[in-house]
């Protein structure tokens, strides 16, 4: 009877988490409108709102000491993303055609983020190292994205403009908000608080779920609330897909990832500490980096991702997940 009760109150909990990032995200977008966010920024917005579940998850499990169940949650998402958003996009579209200018700007970003986060997983550098490294590269993205580029060679500059406007051309179809106001704010906050409650309920039935039917945390963490919490952001890829929003489906999937290991994993894992390597949190990560390398490699070479990418990286998610389950 506890256990059916706890189920509940997990799937309860996703229910109300998920449905709550969704409001968060419209209120976010509004606001970010009426600030004069550029397109490409406010898909960051978006992609940050989105990430409310995973982000809170993660920290409720790091806050309590549970490690594997924090870290995996993370790497276990950014991989769960990468096989969905994009591998599950192209296998269902058929074809996701990409700019190559789109693939290296947001390319070099998440891969420097998922190197910095592989370092620390491994126990290289600190995660405060890792953070810093993280940071680098976050800021300066985020200054090109609302068009802020001074400083900057000519050519540079006019590298970037370009493959902000690319991307930009299809987050402009996907991201539609009018201007928010007061009441939008008010909304945002409320949701936030919601998403922060249902969370960590979510997270800490699962963990409880996990221990009575004897599943290891890295399991629960990795694989269960992963996907759980990652899944609003497959809809939206496939959905993007279909309408043929190539650079959308690209940038959702890895905004997504670097802002998951910025704020899921490195700034909370600076002040409560991420404990030392293991072969599980290990697994996971070669996995994130793994796929955000075929992913990427493969988008640049072909000038997007076809169905045999499609099914390259669900493949390579699958024996990810059968690994987790054979060595945990």
């Amino acid at each position: 009877m506890a256990s059916v009760l706890r189920a509940v109150i997990f799937l309860g909990g996703a229910g109300v988490s998920l449905g709550s990032s969704w409001l968060l995200v419209v209120r976010l977008e509004r606001i970010g409108k009426r600030l004069g966010f550029s397109e490409a920024l406010l898909g960051m917005v978006a992609a940050l709102a989105a990430d409310a579940p995973e982000i809170t998850t993660a920290v409720s499990a790091l806050a309590d000491h549970r490690r594997s169940v924090g870290a995996g949650v993370v790497l276990g998402s950014n991989a769960f993303n990468l096989a969905a958003l994009l591998g599950l996009s192209a296998l269902v579209a058929g074809f996701i055609g990409l700019h190559r200018r789109v693939i290296v700007m947001n390319g070099a970003v998440a891969g420097w983020v998922a190197v910095a986060c592989m370092l620390t997983v491994f126990g290289v550098v600190s995660a405060p190292v890792a953070l810093s490294l993280g940071l680098v590269v976050l800021v300066p993205y985020l200054a090109v994205l609302a068009g802020v580029r001074r400083g900057l060679p000519r050519s540079w500059s006019h590298w970037l403009a370009i493959a902000v406007g690319e991307e930009e051309l299809e987050l402009e179809e996907a991201i539609h908000p009018v201007s928010g106001g007061g009441r939008d704010a008010t909304l945002a906050l409320v949701a936030l608080a919601v998403v922060v409650g249902a969370s960590i309920a979510m997270e800490q039935e699962a963990v409880a779920l996990g221990s009575s039917w004897r599943v290891a945390a890295i399991l629960v963490g990795a694989l269960v609330l992963a996907a759980v919490t990652s899944l609003p952001n497959a809809v939206a890829g496939v959905y993007l897909a279909l309408r043929g929003r190539g650079a959308a489906s690209l940038s959702t999937a890895l905004n997504s990832n670097l802002l998951n290991v910025i704020f899921g994993l490195l700034i909370p894992g600076s002040i409560l500490g991420l404990g030392g390597p293991n072969e599980s949190t290990t697994l996971v990560t070669l996995a994130y980096v793994t796929l955000t390398a075929l992913a990427l490699i493969y988008a640049y070479v072909a000038k997007g991702l076809r169905r045999t990418a499609g099914v390259l990286l669900i493949a390579a998610y699958t024996a990810f997940a059968v690994a987790l389950i054979a060595t945990a």
